[in-house]
């Protein structure tokens, strides 16, 4: 189905694959428990997937799940740390190259304290959860990029209640950034890069530009009184722009992206923008890493799946396998009257394209 949408003076098409069930792959489903909230990170074989989420909207204890088959199955929850069954927020998973060539995954769990566990052998074997210092906050850390100088550098935020011990929310949400110089194992107290009232921006989402000059860190809006922001750093995370609303075709919550092999982006998010017909769905939309800048629609969107519910769905995970294929990774409430649970979809760009060439402009 092709859709031609009008959000806000924008217009763009939107594919929907909600029906294309062939291309659904179930995770996780536990009809006694409510599964949300995942995370994925490919390994560097470029087949291996690993998943993480609650048994809880949120809070609950960790599940770890693995494919080494790029998503096209997915094994039972392995055995975990015993910590894990005392996190008390989303968790987010992030991969990234040792010196050596090993690698080592991250694992946060967040409020207060912000803790993390860490896998060295391809997420087998995991260390503890652990306070990383006297701090918290609300979705740590939902993105961690890797900076010129090796160094990573964490994004995430907090409404008052979790930065410091015996917080209160004010009605301020701030945008707050940490850096390891160790490739995760110690991570330093977080700077603020901006606080307000006006508008509530959370849960940073970032994208590195093609030629690796700039960091674009998208926002979600979440007092819904305007569209999704962005902040640009041309300075590797030193200094960042002041926020701006982004074009309505990317208002969402939670955005995570990948390049596909052709330099188009795809980010996946849940749909919020006003009056569009697919609002609380999960999404994806592909364009060009230049249109978040310019404030252009992109090329289209496509809802992935259906969700039946107002708004629970739509944290995910995004990977790209060497062939082009996408595997996204959601959870959500699939099955109307049902437990969410977490599936993912697997695509390409060109099925896409050759989607929308086929339908009315």
């Amino acid at each position: 189905m092709l859709i031609a949408l009008v959000l806000a003076c924008t217009e763009i098409r939107t594919l929907d694959l909600a029906a294309d069930t062939a291309r659904q792959v179930t995770v996780d489903r536990d009809p006694a428990k409510y599964l949300g909230h995942p995370t994925t990170a490919l390994l560097g074989d470029g087949c291996t997937i690993l998943c993480a989420y609650p048994e809880g909207h949120g809070k609950g204890a960790i599940r770890i799940v693995r494919s080494e088959d790029g998503g096209r199955t997915w094994g039972q929850p392995q055995p975990v740390p015993a910590s894990f069954a005392t996190s008390l927020e989303t968790p987010t998973l992030h991969r990234f190259t040792q010196r050596d060539g090993s690698e080592r995954v991250l694992l946060f769990s967040g409020l207060y304290p912000a803790r993390m566990s860490h896998s060295d052998d391809g997420g087998r074997t995991w260390t503890e959860l652990a306070p990383i210092g006297e701090f918290g906050g609300i979705v740590v850390m939902s993105s961690v990029v890797r900076l010129a100088d090796g160094s990573l550098a964490a994004l995430f935020h907090d409404d008052g209640r979790f930065l410091k011990q015996g917080g209160k929310a004010a009605g301020t949400f701030t945008l707050l950034q940490s850096v390891s110089r160790d490739l995760g194992l110690t991570w330093s107290a977080p700077t603020s890069l901006w606080s307000g009232s006006d508008v509530h921006l959370c849960e940073p989402g970032v994208v590195r530009s093609p030629d690796g000059r700039e960091l674009a860190m998208l926002l979600r809006e979440n007092r819904r009184r305007a569209e999704s922001h962005v902040m640009l750093s041309g300075d590797e995370a030193r200094s960042w722009s002041a926020p701006r609303p982004m074009n309505a075709a990317l208002t969402g919550d939670r955005h995570v992206g990948a390049y596909a092999l052709d330099g188009r982006l795809v980010l996946t998010f849940r749909d919020m923008a006003k009056d569009s017909p697919t609002k609380g769905d999960w999404m994806a939309w592909v364009g060009r890493y230049s249109d978040i800048g310019a404030g252009a629609s992109g090329q289209y969107r496509v809802r992935l799946m259906d969700n039946h519910h107002e708004y629970d769905c739509g944290y995910a995970g995004l990977e790209i396998l060497g062939d082009g294929t996408f595997v996204a990774t959601s959870y959500g409430h699939w099955v109307k009257g049902e437990k969410p649970y977490v599936a993912s979809v697997r695509f390409t760009l060109a099925e896409f394209d050759a989607r929308a060439a086929a339908g009315p402009r």
